[in-house]
């Protein structure tokens, strides 16, 4: 699959789920919360502040009410979810698999929360991101890695069903390209969900719109098959692990 296809299906399925996003997205609405507290807890320069990926802007809204008189600019590739945000803000449609435009300003501030494993080279983003940065500034990132949905995973290696879950980025491989003395906070946080049944742990990501896979969709059957696997079936639960970075250039 090309890139212009992929992200094009990824976005499209976000701005389907627009107007139920809010109300689906907890665990994104708390990590939004936690990465606005990191960026509260440490001397940001005012200036160019960009959330990137912003969504219905959670993050943005957080990181604005903390710092009173900072704007924050949303910027992403869906316009409905762009249409979700308050009539002042200030917003910018782009496609974040495409690097920000040269005429960007640097930022004293670049904040993503739950968007860089969707985009095509997350480690190459990254590094793009950070070099955006001006002198001093900060990038703050929260990120679900490898290791998450190990529940999902396991079923569909004991049923021998294909797991049509998404990759998610290594943390050691994300990092390569960002020198040591840069990361002034690198933490893995474990995110537990618990449901009456496998299949409802996996319904909130349709709502939110993060339902897309790269790989070819399960018939009933399948997911029959794979829900009997699910690790303790009795009480199935699903985990991520959501890195949180702050990095200072």
């Amino acid at each position: 699959m090309t890139e212009d296809a992929w992200s094009g299906r990824v976005l499209a399925a976000f701005s389907a789920s627009a107007a139920q996003y809010d109300a689906a997205a907890g665990l994104q609405r708390a990590v939004a919360w936690r990465l606005a507290g990191l960026c509260h807890r440490q001397a940001i320069p005012p200036g160019v502040w960009m959330d990137l990926g912003s969504g219905t802007g959670r993050l943005a809204d957080d990181l604005e009410r903390l710092h009173p008189g900072q704007s924050v600019l949303r910027v992403d590739g869906s316009a409905a979810m762009l249409s979700r945000h308050g009539p002042t803000a200030s917003t910018r449609l782009l496609d974040l698999n495409r690097a920000l435009p040269k005429s960007t300003p640097a930022a004293t501030l670049l904040c993503s929360s739950f968007v860089l494993h969707w985009l095509e080279a997350p480690a190459e983003t990254l590094q793009q991101w950070f070099q955006q940065l001006d002198c001093g500034g900060w990038l703050a990132l929260a990120v679900p890695v490898a290791g998450s949905f190990w529940q999902w995973h396991a079923a569909a290696a004991t049923s021998g069903v294909p797991c049509t879950a998404l990759a998610f980025p290594d943390q050691q491989e994300l990092l390569r390209d960002i020198p040591r003395t840069a990361i002034r906070h690198q933490q893995l946080h474990r995110f537990s969900r618990s449901a009456r049944r496998p299949l409802d742990l996996l319904r909130p990501m349709i709502t939110t719109g993060a339902g897309t896979s790269r790989s070819q969709g399960l018939g009933p059957v399948q997911w029959r098959q794979l829900a009997r696997a699910w690790p303790d079936p009795l009480h199935p639960s699903l985990t991520w692990h959501v890195l949180t970075l702050m990095l200072r250039r």
